[in-house]
């Protein structure tokens, strides 16, 4: 979320990376199961490493700022680079849609607490209490985004075919790959460049002092955000994935989604908020204003489903 102007043609507009995408996913997805993808098709042209890069950066980039679906978002993700045939597509395109609609509310949750920090920030006066329910509102919000969504998943798994579930499923599981290495660079100690506070300094011309302050402010401030279980998401991504690629699916019967979304999105508003508060003091008047600028072109943001 705190990156440059040019991060949603790079980064959340994911249709548009098309065969590069493909091959980054899939390649990933291979790793995570031993193997190609059941339904992988060659690229149609090949990708400079330039263009690699710059899309892994944007997959990267994507994973670590936006978490308002949960494992629903992963899922909606992998659609887009989901090889299947023509005539499937309109199908698949529909239910990708129907997806990100389910998710609206805990994207709009999310925006409300971008909304609140660009406020708070340009204000040089961030209220907790506005915070916290703000970032309340966003873990909710993801709390529901499942149930909202299971006769979208219930119809996807009626539409794909066997090798074409089974591809969704590793897609999925290297999505969650991407975004484990994401936010773990935003913690790594060993990794100081990595992350949000690399870009910000880039962008807002941060000194040195700033960058040492905002670090130091942040390792404290990260005590208060709740630990994220890695296992909890893993787990259920794992019943996701033994359920669909089943003959019989139903969505309803995944019990774990609605805490494992609520979690993720908790832990993604809660760091947010945290590396805020962290960062605001130590802005001079003009960085402040660049800032707050920026949180409030995010919270607008809107690029119809292609997150």
């Amino acid at each position: 979320m705190v990156v440059a102007r040019m991060e949603h043609p790079k980064v959340l507009n994911l249709s548009k990376m098309g065969t590069i995408a493909t091959v980054l996913v899939g390649a990933l997805a291979a790793l995570s199961c031993g193997g190609a993808s059941a339904n992988a098709r060659p690229p149609a042209t090949a990708a400079s490493a330039s263009d690699v890069d710059e899309v892994a950066a944007g997959l990267t980039e994507h994973h670590r700022h936006h978490h308002h679906g949960g494992v629903t978002l992963l899922i909606a993700l992998s659609l887009d680079t989901l090889g299947i045939s023509p005539e499937e597509r309109p199908a698949v395109e529909k239910i990708r849609r129907d997806l990100h609609a389910r998710m609206q509310p805990a994207r709009a949750a999310q925006q409300r607490l971008a909304a609140a920090l660009a406020d708070g920030v340009a204000a040089a006066n961030l209220d907790a209490t506005t915070v916290d329910a703000a970032i309340a509102q966003v873990s909710a919000a993801a709390a529901t985004v499942h149930d909202a969504s299971t006769d979208a998943l219930n119809e996807l798994h009626a539409v794909l075919t066997p090798p074409e579930r089974a591809a969704l499923v590793d897609k999925v599981e290297a999505h969650w790959s991407v975004w484990q290495k994401a936010n773990a660079e935003e913690t790594d100690p060993a990794n100081p460049e990595a992350g949000r506070l690399a870009m910000l300094t880039t962008d807002l011309g941060l000194t040195q002092d700033q960058v040492d302050k905002i670090r130091a402010g942040f390792g404290e401030r990260m005590k208060a955000v709740p630990r994220l279980d890695p296992q909890e998401i893993a787990t259920h991504i794992r019943a996701f994935g033994d359920a669909f690629r089943s003959e019989k699916f139903d969505a309803k019967a995944l019990t774990g989604a609605n805490g494992a979304n609520a979690h993720l999105a908790g832990w993604g508003a809660a760091h947010l908020a945290h590396f805020i508060e962290a960062v605001s003091p130590v802005l001079t008047s003009d960085q402040r204003a660049e800032f707050a600028q920026r949180l409030r072109e995010h919270s607008a943001h809107s690029n119809g489903g292609n997150e």
